[in-house]
C-alpha cells in the first residue's frame, strides 16, 4: 500500500517536471525510477550495450561468407531501390497543353504543371512483404493443411450412442449389410463347416473416412457389435472355397485373416466387389497422403520411395513394411506446429497497413444522359417542295444542367444539344454568322477528334458528388429570336386544328431564321428528378415534366430554383402555362469501360475510336461544393472560366434612342488596342465551330432591364496577365421585319448600344463571384488604363459613361482551374517565393509572415493543391537560412497534415508520401537535405517550451513526418551513390545527432502524455517504431540499436499498463523487420580462430554476452521475462508478441528448411531458462484426464522425501540418477526435489488447479543449485535482482508459452538438445521434463463430450481410463499393447497428472 502511495506521488512529480534537454530527461527518468522503487521488485534492469554491428560483420567477414547459411547473416545487396512509375491517366495524351510549360511564368502555375506532368517516385523494398506480422507473409493464405481425422477411444462411447446405420449414410460413403457366416480362425482349431456361425454384418464408414465391418447376433445394429473388422488393416479380399461354398477371405496386415461365407454366389460376389472397392479407396488415400508428405518435406528429410500404381503390386509391399511406411508418412506429412494454434488461425488484420494508391481523378455518381427527341404538337414539312418528313416547324435548342434545391445551387455546367431534324437545321445554314469565326478543334487533338463528329452531341455524362432526391435535371429550350415569349408560344399552346397554324408559324420562322438566325430567345423549360435516394440509385422511371412556357420575369437561376422547390406541389405547378410537346431524354448508369467520350476540355479517353460515325459522349463539368471532404487533390490540367451575364439596368439611360431588344456579345481579349482581335477560346454551340471568338446571350423582346441565364465557357490561357479581360458589347436588335427586300434595312438589324469590360486579374488572382460594372457609350483605345482620380479627374482616355457611370451591368464568373488559386494567402506565399527563389534570398521575417498566413488558407484549396503546396514547403525547408523559417515551414506542414486527418482525408497524405514526394537533387553548397532539416525542426517543436498544441499535432500525426524522413533518406542514398558506402559513412555525424535528439525528445511525450493525450502518445510511439525499424535498412545498425536502448531506458518495471503496451508495440514493430534474423547474427561468437557452427558453445540463458551479440532477441526475451513478473494484462501482451514472432519464423518461406529453423531456434534457447524460472507458475492443471479418489495413497517411498532434501548431484560426468532416468522414461515422478509437501497433492481434487509447492520454500534451493548450472558467469536469475512472482499463470498464457517451448524444441537440432541436457543441472533437467509433461497435459484431447459440455458451460465430466492422446487401436495386438501400457502407468498416474 505504501509502495503504491509512493509510486502515485512520484508519478505526479513526473508530470510537473520540465525537461530542457534529452540528457536531463534521461537523468530525471533514472532518478524517478529509483525514487519509485521501494524494494528490489522495482529495480530497473541494467541496459546492455549492443555490439558494434558494422564492425563485427567486417571483422567476421570470412566466417560469415564461409557459413553455409550465410543468407541468415547478411542483408541482401538489393534490399531497396528507387523506381519511377509512369503516371497512368484516363486520356490518350497529357492534359497539359503542348506549350503550357513554356508559356507559364508564375511559380504557382509552373509548379502545378510539374505536378500534373511528373511520374510517380517510389522507394521499393524487395522484402517488404516480410516486414509485417505473420498474417501478412506472402503465400500465407494458401489452404492450411488439415490434420487427418482420427477416432479416439474416449469418443467411442459417444459414437455408440448414435445410430450406426444413419452414421454411415451421413458420411456419404459406401454402406452394405446382410447375413454372412463367420468362420472361427483361431489357429488352435482347424476351420470346419461347424465352426461357422451365422452373423448379421454391417459395413459403415467412420468419421475419419475409414471403414469397419461390424457383426451382430441379430439385425439390431443399435446394440454393441459382437466384433469389428477394421478394413484399413485389410490387405486383400479373395475367394476361398476350400472349406465352404460361397466363402471369401479377408487377409489382414498382421498375417491373420477372416473367413466369411454368403448364402449364394451373387451375394458373395457383391460383398467381394464392395470390399475390394473400399480397399482401392484406402490405397488411393494412402498414396495421396504420401504425395502430400513429399510436397511438404524438408530438404534434410529422407523421401519415401515411389511405389507401383497398380494395386496388386502395391499390396504385398505394404504388407511387408506397413509399420515403416506408416512412420515415414507420419513424419513427412506433419503440419507446422503453429498451424494448430488458435491465434494463428484468427483472421486479424488490424496491424496491416492500409493499401495506398496513387492520386487519381475521382468522380461522384456518374449519369449518362441520352437526348433522343424534342417534338411539339405543331408540326409540318418544312421543305420548299413539301417532300420530306413531318417535323417541328422551326429550330429549337436545348440546354441541360443540374440544379440542387437542397443546397440552392446549380451544380453542373451547361450541356447544349441540337435535336433538330436536318431539314430544320437547313433553315439556319445560309446566314449562320458563327461560321465566320471558322472551325477549330482543340489544337493538340486534331489527329484524334473530328470537328464534324463533335458538332451535334447527343450524349452527356454528368457527375454528382453528393447525390440525393432533391437534384433535378433541367432542360431549357430556346428558339430563334422572333418577338415576345407569350406571342411566340401561343400557337403551341392550342390543341385546335394545327395545319393552318403550322404553315403560318413556319412562314414567320423562316423569315426570322434568315434575318436573326444568330440570336436566341428563351422559350420553355422542363425538369425531372434524378435520384430515388441519397445512395445514388437512379430514378429511371421518372419522366420529364410537362414543357412549361418560360416566364420573361423569372429567367435567372435563382428563379429556376424557386420553381423547382414547388415541383412536387401539383397545385402550384398546375398554374404554370404548358406548351404541348414532349421531351424524350433517358438516363442511365455509366459503366467503368464506357467508350468514346471526351472530358470537359475535349480531351479524348483511352477507349476512343477516331471515327466520324461513332457518336461522341461529352463529360459535363461538375461544380463540386467547396468543402474539404468533397475535394480531391488535382491530378489533371483544367483551366476554365464560366461567365454569367445576369442583369442590365438600362431604363434610365439617355445615351441611345433605342435600347430594348438587348443582345450581349461576350469576348475574351488580351489587349485593349484598337485593332486587337478577341481570342478564339470560347466553347462553341452545337452546329458551330468547337471554339469561337464571341458568344451571344439570349435576347428578351422589349425589355430595357433584361435578365440573362446564359453560361459562357472559356478555355483560359495558361499564363494570364494584366491585359486579359472580358469585353461585353451591347446591341439593340431590331425585330421589325416589315420591309423585307431593302438591303439598307438589313444593315440595321443590330445597333451598338454600349460597352463594358472586366479585367480578369485583380491583385494577381482571377476575379470571381458577382461584379457590378459601369457601361460606356464608346470604346477608345487603351480603355483598360482608365482610372478615376477623384474630384472629377481621371487617368487614361476619355470615356463617355452611360447613366453617369453607374454600375449598370451585373455579371458573375466562376473559375474551375487546377493551375490558378482563389486563395489570397496561398497566392501571396508563392508570389513571394518566386521573388526570393523559394526563400533562399528572403529578407528578415518577411517569409515567416507569409508562412504564418498559410494557416488561414481555405481547407478545400489546401486539399486541391496538396502535392504542389507540400512540394514547395519542402523546397523552402531545404533552402531556409534561418532556423525560424525551417520551424515555421514545419508548423505549416503540421497544420496541413492535421487538416487532412480531421477531414478524414489521410489517404491523400499516404498517396503523397509514397508516390508524389521527391527530394530535390542534393547540392551540398546550396541546399540541405529534407531529412536532416525536418528532424531538427521536429526537435525544436517537441521542446517542452514550444507551443503544446502544435507539438500534440506533430505527435498525433507523426507517421507522416517519419515516412517523409524515410523516403528522403532512401532517395538521398541512391541518387548520390552513397548506398555503396559503409553504413557508418552514409550520413554525417550531424544527422546521427539529430536522430538521437529527436528520439530522446519524443520519449517524455510518450511516457508522460499517455493519460492526458493517449491518442497522440500512442501514435507517436508506433510511428517512432516504424521509423527505427526502417532505419535498419539505411543507417549504421549499431547506432540504431543504441536508439532502441535509449527508448527502452525510459521504461521501468511497475509502469502503468499503457506504457507496457507502448513498449511491446514498439518491440513488435521493430522485431517484424524483414531482416530480423540477420540483425541478430545467429552465428558463433567464440574468441580466437574462426569457429564452425558445429563447434558453437550455445547460450541457454540470457547472459550479458548473449544479449550484446544477439541484441534484438536478447532484449525481447529480457523484456518478456520482466513482463512475466507483472500483472496478467501485461503478461498477455508480452507473451503474444513473442509467440507471434515465432509463428512468423515458422511460416517464413525464406527459412522453410530444417537447418534454417534449427539455426533460428538457437536464438531462442534462453527461453528454456526463462520458463524454468517460472516452472511453478506454468505447472497448473485445470483438467485431469484420470480421476483420482481422495483416499488414494502413493506407494512409491521415493515420493515421501522430506521437504528440505535436494537431489544429490550426480557423481560421474554426465550420468543421471535413477529417479531422473525414471522421470524421462515416464515411470517415476519428476517431482522428487521440487515437491516438498506431497500430502497436499494426495488430497487434492483431481479437477482443480493444483499448486504443487509452497513457492517460498522452493525458491532458495532452486537458486542455490542453479549457480552451478548453465550460466557460470552470472546469477541464475536472468532478470537481475527482481523477485520472482509466485502467482499462477492462466490457461491461455500457459498454452502460449508452451507453444513457444514446443516450437523451439521441435526446431532445434539434436546436438543442441543433447548439449543442453549435458550442461543443465539436475534441477533444471527436472523442470525441463516437468514443462514437457505439462505440454502433454495441456494439449491432451478430452473428447467430444467434454468439448460440447465446455461450450455449453456445463463443466468437466469424469472419464473412464480411455486413451486420450492416441487414436483408437486398429487390431488386437495394438489394443493389448495400449492396455498394458495404460495399466503399467497407473501407479504413477496420481503424481504424473496432478502435480
Amino acid at each position: 500500500m505504501q509502495a503504491d502511495k509512493c509510486r502515485t506521488s512520484s508519478r505526479s512529480v513526473k508530470k510537473e517536471l520540465v525537461i530542457e534537454s534529452p540528457l536531463q530527461y534521461k537523468d530525471a527518468a533514472q532518478g524517478e525510477v529509483e525514487a519509485d522503487s521501494p524494494g528490489p521488485v522495482r529495480a530497473k534492469p541494467k541496459l546492455i550495450e549492443p555490439l558494434d554491428y558494422e564492425n563485427v560483420i567486417v571483422q567476421k567477414k570470412t566466417q560469415i561468407l564461409n557459413d553455409c547459411l550465410r543468407e541468415m547473416l547478411l542483408f541482401p545487396y538489393d534490399d531497396f531501390q528507387t523506381a519511377i512509375l509512369r503516371r497512368q491517366g484516363r486520356y490518350v495524351c497529357s492534359t497539359v497543353p503542348a506549350k503550357a510549360e513554356e508559356e507559364a511564368q508564375s511559380l504557382f502555375v509552373t509548379e502545378c504543371i510539374k505536378t500534373y506532368n511528373s511520374d510517380w517516385h517510389l522507394v521499393t523494398y524487395k522484402y517488404e512483404d516480410y516486414s509485417g506480422e505473420f498474417r501478412q507473409l506472402p503465400n500465407k493464405l494458401v489452404k492450411l493443411d488439415k490434420l487427418p481425422v482420427h477416432v479416439y477411444e474416449v469418443d467411442e462411447e459417444v459414437d455408440k450412442d448414435e445410430d450406426a446405420a444413419s452414421l454411415g449414410s451421413q458420411k456419404g460413403g459406401i454402406t452394405k449389410h446382410g447375413w454372412l457366416y463367420k468362420g472361427n480362425m483361431n489357429s488352435a482349431i482347424s476351420v470346419t463347416m461347424r465352426s461357422f456361425k451365422r452373423r448379421f454384418f454391417h459395413l459403415i464408414q467412420l468419421g475419419d473416412g475409414s471403414y469397419n465391418l461390424n457383426f451382430y447376433k441379430d439385425e439390431k445394429i443399435s446394440k454393441e457389435p459382437k466384433g469389428s473388422i477394421f478394413l484399413d488393416s485389410c490387405m486383400g479380399v479373395v475367394q476361398n472355397n476350400k472349406v465352404r461354398r460361397f466363402a471369401f477371405e479377408l487377409k489382414m496386415q498382421d498375417k491373420s485373416s477372416y473367413l466369411l461365407a454368403a448364402d449364394s454366389e451373387v451375394e458373395m460376389e457383391e460383398w467381394i466387389t464392395i470390399l475390394n472397392k473400399i480397399l482401392q479407396l484406402n490405397f488411393e488415400a494412402a498414396m495421396q497422403e504420401k504425395r502430400n508428405g513429399d510436397s511438404h518435406e524438408d530438404d534434410e528429410q529422407s523421401k519415401l520411395e515411389g511405389s507401383s500404381s497398380a494395386l496388386d503390386t502395391y499390396l504385398p509391399e505394404l504388407a511387408k513394411s506397413t509399420r515403416e511406411a506408416e512412420i515415414k508418412l507420419k513424419s513427412e506429412s506433419r503440419v507446422k506446429l503453429f498451424y494448430l494454434d488458435p491465434d494463428a488461425q484468427k483472421l486479424d488484420f488490424s496491424s496491416a497497413e492500409p493499401e495506398v494508391k496513387p492520386f487519381e481523378e475521382k468522380f461522384g455518381k456518374r449519369i449518362l444522359v441520352k437526348c433522343n427527341d424534342l417534338s411539339f404538337n405543331l408540326q409540318c414539312c418544312v421543305a420548299e417542295n413539301e417532300e420530306g418528313p413531318t417535323t417541328n416547324v422551326e429550330p429549337f435548342f436545348v440546354t441541360l444542367s443540374l440544379f440542387d434545391i437542397k443546397y440552392n445551387r446549380k451544380i453542373s455546367a451547361d450541356f447544349h444539344v441540337d435535336l433538330n431534324h436536318f431539314s430544320v437545321r437547313q433553315m439556319l445554314v445560309p446566314t449562320s454568322p458563327p461560321l465566320v469565326n471558322g472551325s477549330q478543334s482543340p489544337p493538340a487533338f486534331q489527329d484524334v477528334l473530328h470537328a464534324a463528329a463533335m458538332q451535334y452531341p447527343k450524349q452527356g455524362i454528368f457527375s454528382v458528388t453528393c447525390p440525393h432526391p432533391d437534384i433535378f435535371l433541367v432542360a431549357r429550350i430556346e428558339k430563334v429570336l422572333q418577338g415576345s415569349i407569350t406571342h411566340c408560344a401561343e400557337p403551341y399552346m392550342k390543341s385546335s386544328d394545327s395545319s393552318k397554324v403550322a404553315q403560318k408559324v413556319l412562314k414567320n420562322a423562316k423569315q426570322a431564321c434568315q434575318r436573326l438566325g444568330q440570336y436566341r430567345m428563351p422559350f420553355a423549360w422542363a425538369a425531372r428528378t434524378l435520384f430515388k435516394d441519397a445512395s445514388g440509385n437512379l430514378d429511371k422511371n421518372a419522366r420529364f415534366s410537362a414543357v412549361y412556357r418560360q416566364d420573361s420575369n423569372k429567367l435567372s437561376n435563382d428563379d429556376m430554383l424557386k420553381l423547382l422547390a414547388d415541383f412536387r406541389k401539383p397545385e402550384k405547378m398546375a398554374k404554370l402555362p404548358v406548351i404541348l410537346g414532349n421531351l424524350d431524354i433517358t438516363i442511365d448508369n455509366v459503366s467503368s469501360d464506357f467508350p468514346n467520350y471526351v472530358n470537359s476540355s475535349y480531351i479524348p479517353m483511352k477507349q476512343f475510336e477516331a471515327c466520324t460515325k461513332t457518336p461522341i459522349t461529352f463529360e459535363v463539368e461538375e461544380f463540386v461544393p467547396c468543402i474539404p471532404k468533397h475535394t480531391q487533390p488535382y491530378t489533371v490540367y483544367n483551366n476554365h472560366l464560366y461567365v454569367y451575364p445576369k442583369y442590365l439596368k438600362y431604363d434610365s439611360q439617355k445615351s441611345f434612342a433605342k435600347a430594348r431588344n438587348i443582345a450581349i456579345c461576350i469576348e475574351f481579349k488580351d489587349s485593349d488596342e484598337e485593332d486587337s482581335q478577341p481570342l478564339k477560346c470560347i466553347y462553341g454551340r452545337p452546329g458551330g465551330p468547337v471554339f469561337t471568338r464571341s458568344a451571344f446571350a439570349a435576347v428578351l423582346h422589349h425589355h430595357q432591364n433584361p435578365e440573362f441565364y446564359d453560361e459562357i465557357k472559356i478555355e483560359l490561357p495558361t499564363q494570364l496577365h494584366e491585359k486579359h479581360h472580358l469585353l461585353f458589347t451591347f446591341f439593340h436588335v431590331s425585330c421589325d421585319n416589315s420591309s423585307k427586300g431593302s438591303t439598307k434595312k438589313k444593315d440595321v438589324v443590330e445597333t451598338q448600344v454600349g460597352y463594358s469590360w472586366l479585367p480578369l486579374l485583380k491583385d494577381g488572382r482571377v476575379v470571381t463571384n458577382e461584379q457590378h460594372i459601369p457601361v460606356s457609350a464608346n470604346l477608345p483605345s487603351g480603355y483598360l488604363g482608365y482610372q478615376e482620380l477623384g474630384m472629377g479627374r481621371h487617368y487614361g482616355p476619355e470615356i463617355k459613361w452611360v447613366d453617369g457611370g453607374k454600375p449598370l451591368l451585373k455579371v458573375s464568373t466562376h473559375l474551375v482551374s487546377t493551375v490558378y488559386t482563389q486563395d489570397q494567402h496561398l497566392h501571396n506565399f508563392f508570389q513571394y517565393c518566386q521573388k526570393t527563389e523559394s526563400g533562399a534570398q528572403a529578407l528578415g521575417n518577411e517569409l515567416v509572415k507569409y508562412l504564418k498566413s498559410l494557416h488561414a488558407m481555405e481547407g478545400h484549396v489546401m486539399i486541391a493543391f496538396l502535392p504542389t503546396i507540400l512540394n514547395q514547403l519542402f523546397r523552402v525547408l531545404t533552402r531556409a537560412t534561418q532556423e525560424e523559417v525551417a520551424v515555421n515551414v514545419t508548423r505549416v506542414i503540421i497544420h496541413v497534415v492535421a487538416q487532412c486527418h480531421e477531414e478524414g482525408l489521410e489517404s491523400h497524405l499516404r498517396s503523397y508520401v509514397k508516390y508524389a514526394y521527391k527530394a530535390e537533387p542534393y547540392i551540398a553548397s546550396e541546399y540541405k537535405t529534407v531529412h536532416e532539416e525536418l528532424t531538427k525542426s521536429m526537435t525544436t517543436i517537441l521542446k517542452p517550451s514550444a507551443d503544446f498544441l502544435t507539438s500534440n499535432k506533430l505527435l498525433k500525426y507523426s507517421w507522416f513526418f517519419f515516412d517523409v524522413l524515410i523516403k528522403s533518406m532512401a532517395q538521398h542514398l541512391i541518387e548520390n551513390s552513397k548506398v555503396k558506402l559503409l553504413r557508418n559513412q552514409r550520413f554525417p555525424a550531424s544527422y546521427h545527432h539529430a536522430v538521437e535528439t529527436v528520439v530522446n525528445m519524443l520519449m517524455p511525450h510518450i511516457t508522460q502524455k499517455f493519460r492526458d493525450n493517449p491518442e497522440a502518445s500512442k501514435n507517436a510511439n508506433h510511428s517512432l517504431a516504424v521509423f527505427i525499424k526502417r532505419c535498419f535498412t539505411f543507417m549504421d545498425r549499431g547506432f540504431v540499436f543504441k536508439q532502441i536502448n535509449n527508448y527502452i531506458s525510459c521504461f521501468a518495471p511497475g509502469d502503468p499498463k499503457t506504457l507496457f503496451e507502448y513498449k511491446f508495440e514498439f518491440l513488435r514493430v521493430v522485431c517484424n523487420h524483414e531482416h530480423y534474423i540477420p540483425l541478430n547474427l545467429p552465428m558463433p561468437f567464440g574468441k580466437g580462430r574462426i569457429q564452425r557452427y558445429q563447434d558453437l558453445q550455445l547460450d541457454y540463458s540470457l547472459t550479458d554476452e548473449f544479449c550484446r551479440n544477439h541484441f534484438l532477441v536478447g532484449l525481447l526475451l529480457r523484456e518478456v521475462g520482466t513482463a512475466l513478473q507483472e500483472f496478467r494484462e501485461v503478461r498477455v501482451i508480452a507473451i503474444s508478441v513473442l509467440k507471434n514472432l515465432l509463428i512468423k519464423h515458422s511460416f517464413d518461406d525464406r527459412y522453410a528448411s530444417r537447418s534454417h529453423q534449427a539455426r533460428i531456434a538457437t536464438l531462442y534457447l534462453p527461453l528454456f531458462g526463462l520458463l524454468i524460472e517460472n516452472v511453478q507458475r506454468i505447472n497448473v492443471r485445470d483438467v485431469s484426464p484420470f480421476p483420482v479418489n481422495a483416499g488414494t495413497t502413493v506407494k512409491d517411498e521415493a515420493l515421501a522425501l522430506p521437504a528440505g532434501n535436494p537431489l544429490v548431484t550426480p557423481q560421474k560426468g554426465n550420468t543421471l540418477d535413477h529417479s531422473l532416468l525414471g522421470a524421462i522414461s515416464g515411470i517415476a515422478s519428476p517431482y522428487t526435489a521440487s515437491t516438498p509437501n506431497i500430502n497436499s497433492v494426495r488430497n487434492a481434487d483431481s479437477r482443480g488447479s493444483l499448486i504443487s509447492t509452497d513457492s517460498g520454500n522452493s525458491l532458495p534451493e532452486r537458486n542455490s543449485e542453479k549457480s552451478n548450472s548453465l550460466d557460470k558467469h552470472q546469477q541464475g536469475n536472468t532478470l537481475g535482482n527482481s523477485v520472482v512472482r509466485c502467482d499462477k499463470l492462466d490457461q491461455s498464457e500457459i498454452k502460449s508459452l508452451l507453444m513457444c517451448f514446443l516450437y523451439i524444441l521441435k526446431s532445434m537440432s539434436d546436438d543442441a538438445l543433447f548439449t543442453y541436457w549435458n550442461k543443465a543441472s539436475t534441477s533444471e533437467l527436472m523442470d525441463f521434463f516437468t514443462i514437457s509433461e505439462v505440454c502433454l497435459h495441456q494439449f491432451q484431447y478430452m473428447g467430444k463430450r467434454y468439448i460440447a459440455r465446455n461450450q455449453e458451460g456445463l463443466g468437466p465430466i469424469v472419464h473412464d481410463r480411455k486413451s486420450q492422446t492416441l487414436p483408437v487401436s486398429r487390431n488386437r495386438t495394438g489394443m493389448m499393447h495400449a492396455r498394458l501400457q495404460q495399466l503399467g502407468s497407473l501407479d504413477n498416474s496420481v503424481t504424473f497428472n496432478h502435480m
